[in-house]
């Protein structure tokens, strides 16, 4: 992985001199690209995450999936070894990289399923910093009993998690951050031990005792654990809601909707008034024609056989006059 000259300077019994440990940072420290290229990533997702990962949800949902499906099939492969051992290691890496993109894409659609992982994640990571910690004094055997503390801690943690969803998905991005930086710091110092620890606990072997430059890189963590918690609850995760970003999306794409449903709808037209009744030639009689006729009827001149057969009408004056008059039926008159 890295060459790195030992922190641990021991001189052989035969020389005369008792075995000392000098915990001193040596300058001569190589890096390899690979390696130097990924702790830098790292670094910088863990400072992204400690102070503005709530506000980057999405992105928080699909690492939860990603790290916890990746480090599953790690963890089989390293429990596996002659089921996996016709394996190359491209053809593993490859498998892993898949499942977990997979399971990343299913928490980030699934948001529940991702918060449930991330308090698993919250609480493992909480548990194994203080089991580290305790048995730099105290030993930890039988390997149940770390094993059920991570396990009671991580149950705990993904309850509280689905109860209280913004606050511990604070806590859990800013722990989860700070741990990553710790980590990288421990690989540019040159020691990594931090996980030689946790390696070692669950092997049940002695860990190696903390030199001063361990305790401070281990005490990164909680500071910065708290100061990112402080910092996204006050500035960068304040008025900002996972829940109900996608309510307010909902109601913005059907205002959407419905605005360019009324643009398509065509525009009602005015009331018109309802047109004229339709008149025949005929229906409306001249007041001039009227008058004439009824001198007919009432004066002389007319033959016997004249007989009048004008019908009861309603002749309509508003085309002329404005009036309705009714036209009598007159009786027949008989000129003797």
């Amino acid at each position: 992985m890295m060459a790195v000259s030992s922190l641990y300077v021991t001189e052989e019994p035969g020389a005369g001199l008792a075995e000392v440990d000098i915990c001193a940072l040596k300058n001569n420290v190589q890096y390899e690209v690979i390696p130097s290229v990924v702790c830098s990533v790292c670094l910088s997702f863990g400072l992204i995450y400690c102070f503005f990962g709530y506000r980057c949800f999405k992105m928080v949902m699909f690492f939860s999936g990603f790290i916890f499906a990746s480090s599953a099939v790690l963890l089989f492969y390293h429990k596996e070894p002659d089921f996996t051992g016709q394996l190359r290691e491209d053809t593993k890496a490859g498998i892993g990289l898949g499942v977990g993109v997979l399971c990343g894409l299913f928490t980030t659609l699934v948001s529940t399923l991702g918060l449930l992982f991330c308090g698993l994640q919250l609480g493992s990571l909480l548990s194994l910093s203080m089991l580290v910690i305790i048995g730099q004094f105290h030993s930890l055997t039988p390997v149940w009993i770390p094993l059920c503390a991570i396990l009671a801690a991580s149950i705990t943690s993904a309850v509280f998690t689905l109860q209280w969803q913004r606050l511990f998905s604070i806590f859990y991005t800013s722990v989860f951050g700070a741990t990553t930086v710790m980590l990288c710091a421990d690989y540019l110092v040159g020691a990594f031990v931090m996980p030689h620890q946790v390696y070692d606990m669950f092997c049940q072997v002695a860990p190696r005792s903390f030199c001063w430059f361990n305790w401070v890189i281990s005490g990164i963590c909680p500071v910065l654990s708290t100061i990112g918690v402080l910092v996204q609850w006050w500035f960068t995760a304040r008025g900002v809601s996972h829940i109900e970003a996608p309510h307010k999306k909902q109601q913005k794409n059907g205002t959407k909707q419905r605005s360019r449903e009324g643009r398509r709808r065509p525009q009602p037209y005015r009331q018109r008034r309802p047109p004229p009744l339709k008149r025949y030639t005929g229906d409306v009689l001249a007041p001039s024609y009227l008058h004439k006729l009824q001198e007919r009827q009432l004066g002389t001149g007319s033959s016997t056989s004249s007989v009048s057969t004008i019908t009861h009408t309603l002749i309509d004056f508003n085309f002329e006059t404005g009036s309705m008059v009714p036209l009598t039926t007159a009786s027949p008159i008989f000129t003797v």
